[in-house]
């Protein structure tokens, strides 16, 4: 029986105790050699893109010899008006990298020490830098596409004779979604939220190639395929493959957006499922890389996404 991939030292490259230890100034390195990475870590004006700045010895800030902007590390990134220092924005990267499943707001703010408010915002704008790294990408070759509903539980009566059933439209309360995950074989996923898989069906030749192979399950939603693509089709309650038609990858996603929402968030609001799903088809289609070149993409993400306008202020209910 082969090793799974978690349990080989190719999936150990990260030491989260190194990441606890650095100083300031290691931190602060580190960021500089990852934002200006294609300049040799050298800064240069994210305003004008001028390489001569000055450097300021009494704080960590540069200032622009053309436009005589000033500017950090952070700013302009999702980063930017951070309260946090440096390595503990590491240090949250590392932990989130960390965990398979997903990491909870609640969770990280115990470790990082540090408000709810906190942890759940600077999760969000990961998942947001996140979910920007999937923008203008397609799929081709051998697509499997299938959803699944996620989040607004609605619990049961007590007594049995009051029980309904919440498979149908009228019990559910408005907060439940479809996440369709399209995936190709062995390669890309894109996760999207919808409110029926039809609606998914008719936007799919946005983010699949034309000439492309789709697997799908048997649902009358996934018909109207057929006009686009060659498309195969498995009936679930007769057999998970058959004659190489299946979406087990498809469904392997699943499981890990279901165990993220059972096991450890318990709880995902609709109006963020959309950024959980996107953390999770990234946590797939990095399954086999090591934690330490999943925190450099991480880190490098989040310095290359613009200021959030979802999350910047968002306790005090602003978007400016």
């Amino acid at each position: 029986m082969s090793q799974h991939f978690l349990l080989s030292t190719k999936a150990r490259t990260l030491s989260l105790s190194k990441v606890m230890r650095m100083s300031d100034d290691e931190a602060f390195e580190m960021f500089k050699q990852v934002r200006w990475n294609q300049n040799g870590g050298n800064p240069f004006c994210p305003r004008c893109g001028c390489v001569t700045v000055y450097s300021y010895k009494a704080r960590r800030v540069f200032k622009c010899k053309g436009c005589e902007a000033q500017f950090s590390v952070t700013t302009g990134t999702i980063f930017a008006s951070r309260k946090l220092d440096l390595r503990d924005i590491l240090a949250a990267i590392a932990i989130f990298v960390n965990s398979a499943k997903g990491h909870s707001a609640l969770q990280l703010s115990r470790d990082l020490d540090v408000q709810y408010k906190t942890a759940f915002v600077l999760s969000h704008k990961i998942r947001e830098a996140l979910s920007r790294t999937n923008e203008g990408k397609t799929l081709s070759g051998v697509v499997e596409m299938d959803g699944a509903y996620f989040g607004g539980y609605v619990k049961p009566a007590n007594m049995k004779e009051h029980r309904l059933d919440r498979r149908t439209r009228y019990v559910q309360n408005g907060k439940r979604e479809c996440v369709v995950v399209m995936r190709e074989r062995d390669g890309h996923a894109l996760a999207n939220v919808y409110k029926s898989e039809s609606d998914a069906a008719a936007v799919a030749h946005k983010h699949i190639t034309h000439g492309s192979t789709v697997h799908a399950d048997e649902a009358t939603s996934w018909d109207s395929l057929h006009a686009r693509y060659e498309t195969k089709r498995i009936n679930h309650s007769a057999a998970y493959s058959y004659e190489g038609a299946c979406t087990n990858q498809a469904e392997s996603f699943f499981s890990r957006l279901r165990r993220a929402e059972v096991g450890t968030h318990h709880s995902i609001a609709g109006k963020y499922l959309d950024l959980y799903a996107d953390e999770m088809a990234w946590r797939e289609n990095n399954r086999r890389v090591g934690n330490g070149e999943q925190y450099l993409m991480v880190v490098s993400a989040g310095l290359q996404t613009k200021i959030s306008r979802q999350w910047k202020g968002y306790w005090q209910r602003s978007v400016d």
